[in-house]
């Protein structure tokens, strides 16, 4: 893949990851006015609870997302982008425009969900 358009692929998923985590944290600010208000009746906290379980659970998702993106940045300026870290085997054109963070084929990432480290 040409690496001036890796670098877009990457930009363009580190900046949908960053306003991702913008809204998501903003909920958590008790200064933000997209805040949580307070809540009287139970059923209504358990139901805040609930939501703010789930989002701290896509907040997590997301930060593990930019750190992908990280080590793609860093993989595509050392010149190893695009090129599977477990063979060293190349990695598709097809599946890189999908997955622009893509650490391995996808014959190896089957095989790594499989029977993760």
């Amino acid at each position: 893949m040409d690496p001036g358009h890796a670098k877009e692929l990457l930009a363009a998923e580190r900046q949908r990851i960053e306003e991702a985590l913008g809204r998501l944290t903003a909920e958590f600010d008790p200064e933000s006015p997209d805040g949580p208000a307070e809540e009287a009746d139970t059923g209504d906290q358990a139901a805040d609870l609930v939501d703010r379980q789930r989002d701290l659970g896509r907040i997590e998702e997301l930060r593990e997302e930019l750190e992908a993106v990280e080590r793609a940045e860093a993989r595509l300026a050392d010149g190893t982008y695009g090129i599977s870290i477990e063979s060293g085997e190349p990695i598709s054109d097809v599946r890189l425009e999908r997955i622009p963070t893509a650490e391995r084929t996808a014959d190896e990432q089957r095989a790594y969900e499989r029977n993760p480290l």
